[in-house]
């Protein structure tokens, strides 16, 4: 029986997703590469890591996200101890939202 090992992290992906050019040709590219219901989650993790970062309580979030307690643990677990990027890309695009609708 052949071991598993794991394999190492392939950047190819990372690098085309840094080759879209707009909201559409990036929506397009994960409609391609993901099947709805991962799409959807990742949507939803966003959705709750933004509203945790806006302080919502766990039973406001589960109301408007549809999420899990288990999804709104594990989101908030990862805003506790990921890298730290994810709100700050959250807090980027705020911003920019702020900015276009002061426009």
């Amino acid at each position: 029986m052949a071991k598993y090992t794991p394999k190492e992290k392939n950047y190819e992906l990372y690098e085309a997703i840094l080759q879209l050019k707009d909201l559409d040709e990036c929506c397009e590219f994960f409609d391609d590469l993901c099947a709805v219901t991962e799409l959807r989650a990742m949507e939803q993790r966003y959705e709750v890591a933004s509203m945790l970062l806006d302080n919502k309580v766990y039973m406001e979030i589960m109301e408007k996200s549809n999420a899990s307690s288990a999804t709104i643990s594990r989101v908030n677990r990862m805003l506790n101890y990921g890298t730290g990027r994810l709100p700050e890309i959250i807090e980027r695009t705020k911003n920019l939202h702020k900015k276009s609708d002061t426009e």
